[in-house]
């Protein structure tokens, strides 16, 4: 057994440990500000971890991590300069500023540079409930992993294991930048997972499944978990090859979250001003169904994306990207809204809880309604291209015929362009899986060609 007193993590002092954050943001901004920097600013943040992973009833790897870091970027002029640290020591932040400074000095000016708008910064914090700390216990993190892959082993089909995983990590950082912003953020994560073998020789499987929540008594529990990777890992045997066909596709959430993803890609500053992107000038532009929203809502309570504020200071706020189908905006920072003579989205960092508005039906539903076609439960493979849109990857999951499963499908292939997909996309379900911060149910493409034997 371990020795939990050894690697036991006590929960910080929150308020003490943000104004310690809060004391070295502002004195890198002092002293750049001191060595003649026009504007700057600077994120400091600590975080704390514990990950345990089990296999066959032994642990693994067991990691306690306790992280500390401070960036800071500073402007003379349009030159940017930035520097990190792992230390935050005040003859350290120092130093670290006065590299950024130095590395200003030799960098080509760039109009687009600069502080968020300082109309644009956030004044609101209200309390997103993304706090619920507990102690970092090895022992107890140990009995979750063993149980959760205990509870996988108990199906008498699943003949190996590939691990599972129980962790707790606990962060908090504070943003400030010489407009006189100073934004704090916690939050809390709870993880575990379970990745299971079936089946013997070539004819072998492997599945998972996994849960994580901002406080430790919304996850589901260790043997859930488990039970659950060893029914997916299990219905997969017996898979075989089909022949190339033309069919509708049946993404399952935790897939479909990636075509959203891919959508999310298409739209982004940085993808568009360097003209890499095939949704550039997309914006007014039907890309979806009339009676398809997505929305982001970055004040959801316990929310996986919650926040306030953006990376930048910038106030976030709720709005539909997709509405009736049509692209409303971008999804931008500061720096890649001036490239584009546009205003920042407040999406600095990325996007805080994107929700696909779900539909009426579930899971079961839409396989009655595609009929006959391909249900995918795994995609692999890098072949999308945001550029075009082209979208080609290996998949496996179900053949389904009336509406019903026949048999489990692995080594195809699922082609065809994402602008395509977007416009004959027929359903989405109503199981929302909301582990993560792109939220939706299944999603039903009308037709794909899938490339079999």
């Amino acid at each position: 057994m371990i020795d939990s007193s050894m690697v036991a993590q006590a929960v910080p002092d929150r308020d003490q440990e943000l104004l310690f954050l809060a004391d070295g943001a502002q004195l890198a901004l002092d002293h750049a500000r001191s060595l003649g920097a026009d504007s700057c600013e600077t994120s400091a943040s600590i975080h704390f971890g514990l990950n345990v992973n089990v296999r066959l009833g032994e642990v693994e790897t067991l990691e306690h991590s306790r992280d500390r870091g401070l960036g800071i970027s500073v402007y003379l002029g349009k030159s940017k300069g930035h520097a990190t640290s792992g230390d935050l020591r005040p003859e350290t932040i120092r130093k670290c500023v006065e590299k950024a400074i130095d590395i200003a000095r030799f960098t080509q000016a760039d109009k687009c540079n600069g502080l968020a708008p300082v109309e644009r910064l956030a004044s609101r914090f209200p309390d997103l409930d993304l706090w619920h700390p507990q102690a970092l216990d090895a022992e107890a993190t140990t009995v979750r992993a063993l149980a959760c892959e205990a509870a996988g082993l108990e199906d008498p089909k699943v003949s190996n294991s590939d691990g599972a995983t129980a962790s707790s990590s606990f962060g908090l950082s504070v943003y400030a930048n010489s407009n006189g912003f100073t934004g704090r953020r916690d939050g809390t994560r709870f993880s575990q997972s379970c990745v299971l073998i079936a089946g013997e020789g070539e004819s072998m499987q492997r599945d998972y499944w996994y849960d994580s929540r901002r406080a430790f008594t919304d996850l589901e529990s260790v043997e859930d978990t488990g039970h659950e990777a060893a029914r997916r890992t299990v219905r997969r045997l017996g898979a075989r090859n089909i022949a190339t066909c033309e069919v509708p596709v049946l993404f399952v959430p935790e897939v479909a979250s990636g075509l959203v993803g891919h959508l999310l890609a298409g739209i982004s500053g940085a993808a568009l001003y360097r003209n890499a992107s095939f949704l550039k000038d997309a914006v007014g532009q039907q890309l979806f169904p009339d009676w398809m929203t997505m929305s982001e809502r970055p004040y959801i309570l316990r929310g996986p994306s919650s926040t306030a504020f953006d990376a930048e200071g910038v106030a976030t706020s709720d709005r539909d990207i997709i509405k009736n189908g049509v692209l409303t905006g971008y999804v931008l920072d500061s720096y890649s809204a001036r490239r584009l003579g546009l205003e920042t989205t407040g999406n600095a960092g990325g996007v805080h809880n994107l929700v696909v508005q779900p539909g009426r039906f579930s899971a079961q539903e839409l396989m009655q309604q595609m009929g006959t076609g391909l249900l995918v439960t795994e995609v692999m493979g890098q072949g999308v291209s945001i550029v075009t849109g082209d979208y080609s990857r290996g998949a496996a999951g179900f053949w389904v015929e009336n509406g019903e499963i026949q048999f489990p499908v692995d080594e195809v292939t699922i082609a065809g362009n994402l602008k395509d997909m977007f416009s004959t996309v027929e359903a989405v379900g109503t199981d929302i899986d909301d582990r993560s911060g792109v939220q939706c149910g299944s999603i039903l493409i009308g037709n794909m060609t899938v490339a079999g034997s």
